[in-house]
């Protein structure tokens, strides 16, 4: 999936697609170890796949922090 197909998923979307891949590449690494793995292309696009979704729930998380009003607090001199 491209970048800009992930930032229309809603949060929730982009949680189950992470699990999603993170299981596909859990079984992917252990066909691999049997040395019955087909498309070992697979395991990079998954990584890939995996990093991306990681990221736009951090930006997300980051835009929220944002958003809240800071407090500063009282520093004691």
């Amino acid at each position: 999936m491209k970048i800009v197909q992930l930032r229309a998923l809603s949060k929730e979307e982009l949680l189950a697609k992470g699990t999603d891949a993170r299981e596909e590449l859990f079984r992917l690494r252990l066909q691999q170890s049997s040395g019955s793995l087909e498309k070992p292309s697979r395991l990079p696009e998954l990584r890939k796949l995996v990093a991306r979704v990681e990221t736009l729930l951090r930006e997300a998380e980051l835009k929220a922090e944002a958003a809240k009003p800071q407090t500063k607090k009282k520093e004691k001199a």
